[in-house]
């Protein structure tokens, strides 16, 4: 983990990493953007925004900041989708100084309770974490069906048949890809997506990408560009929580890195790795980002490379910076149609909610109050997605709390957790231990199943 590779192949090894990572990367800047309605340069900001924070979050997890930040392990950040949620509430109901304010007090108070955290993880286990991963793809899915269709229902061109068709037919794509390539290429399959979708969309007339040619080659965002940062109770409450759901997120893949690269993760290693994703979120906030987090699909890389140098991943982030700082670029990105954007995070959401059904596939469902946590859980998420003016008769701060179909799933189901696994555990039931790591060893005969799934 700590060997330093030749240049040439710290730089090809580096840049795999980044292009496997990038699409989803700009996702969420992307549909952030576009849901908020946006103009276009505006959102080319926050995805070139989002790109340098990335880079500087995945350059110090893998090198280290002081005693307190960086985990030094092959870990790519990039902007998470658990934000994406609270990060639109806020947006649209309290506008962009209160979003990025709140942003930075959960950066904060991750920062505080990032120590804390990494030694009670028995209660966050794997059934409360597959609930809400699963629920934010759910979630999400309506995000998609909003970017194809348009989010006017009186424009004439609403849920017109050819953006559904060129939402298909990227969709298509993605799964043509993955089914007929393999490794690198099957990796990168969402950008094969977006790819050919703008080439589909520029043939089809609806593309528009006048923007771009008046664009910088070089330049950095300004920070605090939406103006000074604003700070309210109800909205830095849902970012903490979306926080404490990364931490969750971030743990498994790290537990998973560790398992990759044959590295136990001590308790130190875990806190400083969670202290530079609320670092992170801070960030975001003064430079108008996204928060991020340990992207799960560079695991996977280092485990079919079986490279498994840090120095790699600096490399990665020193590209993701340099990325961050080509205004031109996030014009071309800000520009892709609603409907290729829709088509490929169709693909993208709906894989989160898969994640998170087979991370819950690992949870003990017998004789216990397993199943009940899970049904309620994901019931009361997803009755704002199934009918979203359902609290519109409770004021402002509960809607913006019950309407969160993340922030009611946490709670539901870390609350029931606690209820039916830890204050009422019957006599002769093992303790719940630490969240497993995905695809974990275990040795034949040794493993011992929580009441609450975990191993």
């Amino acid at each position: 983990m700590d060997e330093v590779l030749p240049a040439p192949r710290l730089f090809f090894f580096g840049l795999q990493h980044m292009l496997i990572m990038y699409a989803g990367c700009v996702a969420v800047p992307l549909v952030l953007g576009t849901v908020l309605k946006l103009e276009t340069h505006t959102i080319a900001l926050i995805v070139n925004a989002d790109l340098l924070v990335a880079g500087i979050a995945t350059v110090i997890q893998s090198v280290g900041l002081t005693r307190f930040f960086g985990i030094r392990m092959p870990v790519v950040a990039g902007a998470s989708f658990t934000f994406l949620t609270p990060m639109m509430l806020v947006g649209s109901e309290y506008g962009m100084p209160t979003m990025y304010g709140s942003m930075i007090a959960a950066g904060v108070f991750g920062i505080l309770i990032a120590r804390p955290f990494s030694k009670v993880l028995r209660f966050f286990p794997t059934l409360v974490t597959g609930c809400v991963i699963t629920i934010i793809g759910l979630s999400l899915v309506k995000v998609s069906a909003d970017l194809i269709t348009g989010s006017d229902p009186q424009a004439p061109d609403y849920a017109s048949v050819r953006y559904i068709l060129l939402a298909f037919a990227v969709v298509v794509i993605i799964v043509l890809a993955n089914r007929l390539f393999t490794g690198f290429l099957r990796n990168i399959s969402v950008l094969f997506g977006l790819a050919i979708g703008t080439v589909i969309a520029a043939i089809m007339g609806i593309t528009d990408f006048s923007s771009v040619a008046g664009a910088k080659w070089f330049g950095f965002s300004t920070p605090l560009h939406f103006g000074a940062p604003e700070f309210r109770l109800v909205p830095i409450l849902a970012m903490c929580v979306a926080m404490v759901v990364v931490f969750c997120e971030m743990t498994a893949c790290v537990l998973a890195i560790g398992d990759a690269v044959g590295k136990r993760v001590t308790d130190k290693d875990m806190a400083r790795g969670l202290a530079t994703d609320g670092l992170s979120a801070v960030l975001a906030g003064f430079m108008n980002s996204v928060p991020d987090s340990t992207f799960g699909q560079n695991v996977g890389l280092i485990s079919l490379t079986k490279v498994s140098s840090r120095y790699v991943i600096t490399v990665t982030g020193v590209l993701l910076m340099i990325m961050g700082a080509i205004p031109k670029l996030g014009e071309v990105v800000a520009s892709l149609p609603g409907p290729v954007i829709g088509g490929a995070g169709l693909v993208m959401f709906a894989m989160t909610g898969a994640v998170g059904i087979q991370m819950l596939q690992r949870v003990d469902f017998t004789g216990n109050q397993n199943l009940l946590i899970v049904a309620v859980s994901l019931g009361l998420g997803m009755l704002p997605v199934a009918v979203p003016g359902i609290y519109q008769n409770f004021n402002q701060d509960t809607q913006f709390i019950l309407g969160s179909a993340v922030t009611v799933t946490v709670l539901a189901a870390f609350l029931l957790n606690l209820l039916f696994n830890h204050l009422l555990v019957r006599a002769g039931t093992p303790v719940p231990q630490a969240p497993e790591a995905p695809g974990a060893a275990e040795a034949p005969g040794t493993a011992a199943t929580a009441a609450d799934g975990t191993a």
